[in-house]
């Protein structure tokens, strides 16, 4: 992650407060029950973000029951066929413009620069923050 430009590692500036993180590890298994893979996922601990201190506005994209309720009621006067599907609006990849500290993670720690924390240049999953696609 830190050669892929996720972050990179700065002294802590005075008065910022580092998010902490931690690996998330799941196993994909097959109908059969036999395990094919091992995942893990750096995930930061964001519900020790601050409002309005740490970050300013968040985005949680949400549809209004109306909007769903017309578009049901245009699929049915026109005898449209409904299809459903699964948008992921995470931006796992997507750059940060404002200065977000995190720990280094565990594994990570370069040897002679353990005060150092990691910039975030990308997101990642937990955090607060609004950010641009």
């Amino acid at each position: 992650m830190g050669s892929n430009y996720f972050w990179t590692l700065v002294d802590p500036p005075k008065g910022a407060r580092p998010v902490r993180c931690k690996w998330v590890y799941k196993r994909k298994f097959r109908a059969d029950g036999e395990v094919t893979a091992f995942k893990a996922r750096l995930v930061a601990r964001g519900y020790t973000q601050r409002p309005r201190i740490d970050f300013e506005e968040t985005y949680s994209p949400v549809a209004m029951a109306k909007f769903i309720r017309i578009l049901l009621a245009i699929a049915a006067w026109y005898d449209y066929e409904i299809w459903q599907m699964d948008v992921k609006t995470a931006f796992p990849n997507g750059f940060v413009e404002e200065e977000i500290y995190m720990d280094q993670p565990e594994g990570f720690t370069t040897v002679g620069e353990q005060q150092k924390v990691c910039r975030l240049q990308r997101s990642i999953y937990g955090l607060k923050q609004a950010f641009q696609s």
